[in-house]
């Protein structure tokens, strides 16, 4: 038997919602789970990137792999251990831009195996499951779930999750750089304590997120985008970012400019009436600094993780 899964890109943060918010995008992992007839096998991986395949020469091709282990946490929770099996992983999604690659993969893994064991496994024990991997739910949620997601991991390892009805004419220009950022190096950056005033600072705007959304209104997302808990901190790690920011400040159709997740990636949330112009001031001043970027302008997907191909 032979399962693939499709999964979608993903940015999680989205300026105030360290942590807990994330949204999908259609950029897409494909997932693919066959069981193998000869016995003794073993495991095979294949991976291939469609940006560059250089990307993925370092990736585990063994029991090492993230995908593997996500498969084998599935089996080991119906108490059973994979054996003979053939997973391919094609990539869509560029790796180590912070656009949920990782959680992408692990999505695939589980639910693809999910429909090969036959369903043993509702959509909470696939959120606990994928989060106990990844570390947070930010960009799981939305992998799973499809559109734009809270999201929170509760102590006893459960995941609560709420989808938010994001207006379908706001839109999210996703700028790309060329080179890579570690969510390790990332991470590094960040204080170990904060502030209370910017805790604070944080919690009202995540409030203002929700109610902006809620209400479709405009004003109160570009207020609500507003971050001091990770970005003012990462920011430095992503040339240009600051003048961008600065540079769309003004721009007609821009709703707020944040780190895609850790970075280097950067979203533009706008209202898809000044996108040219949008992706001309972030280009711009990534060439200024020599930085090549791939800039798309997407639709938030609604739709998650799903079955593709089932043989």
């Amino acid at each position: 038997m032979k399962v693939t899964a499709q999964i979608p890109a993903t940015i999680a943060n989205l300026g105030c919602g360290f942590d807990c918010l994330g949204l999908a995008l259609p950029i897409y992992n494909i997932i693919t789970i066959e069981e193998t007839v000869l016995p003794g096998s073993g495991i095979e991986i294949n991976i291939i990137d469609e940006h560059n395949q250089d990307n993925v020469e370092n990736i585990p091709r063994d029991k090492n792999n993230i995908v593997y282990k996500a498969i084998e946490l599935l089996y080991n929770y119906i108490g059973q251990s994979p054996n003979e099996l053939k997973i391919s992983i094609k990539t869509g999604i560029p790796v180590a831009r912070v656009l949920g690659s990782s959680a992408s993969v692990i999505v695939g893994g589980l639910i693809a195996a999910n429909e090969l064991l036959g369903h043993p496994a509702d959509e909470a024990v696939l959120l606990s499951i994928a989060t106990e991997i990844e570390g947070h739910p930010d960009n799981i949620a939305p992998a799973i779930l499809g559109g734009v997601v809270l999201s929170d991991w509760e102590e006893d390892g459960s995941v609560v999750s709420k989808k938010l009805p994001w207006p379908e004419d706001w839109l999210v220009t996703i700028c790309i750089p060329d080179y890579e950022l570690s969510t390790g190096i990332s991470r590094s950056v960040l204080p170990k304590e904060v502030p209370m005033k910017d805790a604070v600072y944080n919690l009202r705007h995540s409030a203002m997120f929700i109610q902006a959304v809620h209400t479709r209104d405009e004003e109160l997302l570009k207020l609500s985008l507003k971050d001091r808990l990770h970005q003012p901190y990462r920011t430095k790690l992503v040339p240009g970012m600051n003048q961008i920011m600065e540079n769309l400040k003004h721009t007609e159709g821009v709703l707020g400019c944040v780190l895609a997740g850790a970075g280097p990636s950067i979203a533009v949330i706008q209202d898809g009436k000044n996108t040219d112009t949008i992706k001309e001031i972030v280009s711009s001043a990534w060439n200024n600094i020599n930085v090549n970027a791939q800039i798309y302008t997407l639709p938030v997907t609604d739709e998650g993780a799903k079955i593709i191909l089932q043989q």
